[in-house]
């Protein structure tokens, strides 16, 4: 067994990416190289070795995994960045470094902390009843449910079918619909909670849902105006956006392929709407922007204070994971990992066509982040090249 995949296990709780199915891409030439800068400017680099690790993690694309990935590596050690496979597959041209992306479940930190700004500002109380601010679309069955167990995913809203189909070219054919927020709450809390607030973890995306309601309820303002307001003009995210119903990525992107069927079709599906996800996963962006926002955030420079470390906090240990037993891994807005003997902070996502994550160490010793153009983005494992850019950044995951 290969190092790849003796980690894909254990390191699949922190970073969930995706396995490549069955067919090859076509053979084009991979461009893997560091970005350029003026060498007045040139930041000291990682270590050879680590470069070259790096190097390695994302040479040889396209391949059957992936069509394109983007990292960057930064902190106390190094930086490092590097880019690798293609544009798209009919041209053949190299992937544009600076090219945006869906980030996917990445978009949850940015909705966790805007929620933490407003809990500074004493507009929302982070152990007060989610339903005090939301009467009308929270029942009294969910009565019990507090703000702070939508951000940690203990509060026991159920995960619903969007109602989209079963199958992936069911989900191809409706890739345009648009979904109501609020009719996904109305939908879910129909339904039975899978347990009693609090007292078990389950990552689903309702939580945030509800939580980018709240935010508009509470600021009568759009949830993604207040992102923009708080948080993406600040730190001058200039790439960074919410598409809305828009299902195309604005400006320099890579295109972003799905492999169909057992035949291993390859798809272009870079067009797919995102309003199903919304508060918990619609954003765009690229790696620049994401490297600024989780330095600034694990700086103390987004949520201040006290509230801060409820992104670097987890349930009471009493609390474990819904299904498995295991120890609860997820904050607010963020999930844990020893990885090379560190502990890693951070958060991953995934869109059709796009795999993305942001990791940290507390004290922003090393920050990775990436965005690798999986051909199964949304499926059951880690992306064979994400794990291998993971391992190359951090070392390999160890404990249980």
């Amino acid at each position: 067994m290969n190092a790849r995949t003796s980690h894909i296990v254990i390191a699949a709780g922190l970073l969930l990416g995706i396995a490549a199915g069955p067919a090859a891409a076509p053979a084009l030439a991979a461009a893997a190289s560091p970005v350029s800068r003026p060498a007045a400017q040139q930041p000291p680099p990682v270590g050879a070795a680590e470069a070259k690790a790096l190097r390695a993690a994302i040479s040889g694309l396209p391949s059957d995994d992936a069509t394109a990935a983007l990292v960057r590596v930064s902190g106390t050690g190094g930086v490092w960045r590097g880019s690798a496979g293609v544009h798209d597959l009919v041209s053949g041209r190299p992937a544009d470094p600076a090219g945006r992306f869906r980030a996917g479940s990445v978009t949850k930190v940015f909705t966790a902390a805007v929620v933490l700004q407003l809990a500074g500002e004493g507009r929302i109380g982070l152990d007060r009843p989610v339903r005090h601010y939301l009467p009308d679309l929270i029942p009294a069955t969910y009565g019990k449910v507090t703000v702070r167990q939508l951000l940690n995913h203990t509060s026991g809203l159920p995960s619903v079918d969007p109602g989209n189909g079963d199958t992936l070219e069911d989900w191809y054919e409706h890739r345009f619909d648009l979904t109501d927020p609020a009719d996904v709450v109305r939908e879910t809390t129909a339904h039975r909670p899978d347990f009693a607030p609090g007292t078990q973890q389950h990552y689903a995306n309702i939580g945030y849902t509800v939580a980018g309601l709240l935010i508009e309820r509470v600021t009568g303002d759009t949830y993604a105006d207040q992102v923009s307001r708080r948080v993406l003009e600040p730190l001058n995210l200039k790439d960074t956006y919410f598409p809305g119903t828009d299902p195309s990525i604005r400006g320099r992107h890579n295109r972003g392929y799905q492999i169909f069927g057992t035949e291993g079709e390859l798809r272009d599906v870079t067009v797919w709407g995102a309003s199903d996800a919304w508060a918990a996963g619609d954003l765009i962006s690229t790696t620049a922007d994401l490297e600024r926002f989780t330095r600034a955030l694990f700086g103390g420079q987004v949520v201040r204070g006290p509230l801060l470390e409820a992104m670097f906090t987890l349930p009471d240990s009493s609390v474990r994971e819904y299904g498995t037993g295991k120890p609860a891994a997820f904050s607010a807005g963020l999930s844990v990992m020893t990885l090379g003997g560190r502990q890693v902070w951070g958060k991953t996502g995934g869109r059709w066509g796009y795999n993305t994550a942001v990791a940290a160490t507390r004290d922003l010793s090393r920050t990775l982040v990436y965005s690798v153009n999986a051909t199964d983005a949304k499926g059951n494992d880690m992306n064979p090249t994400a794990l291998d850019i993971v391992v190359a950044a951090f070392g390999a995951p160890t404990g249980g």
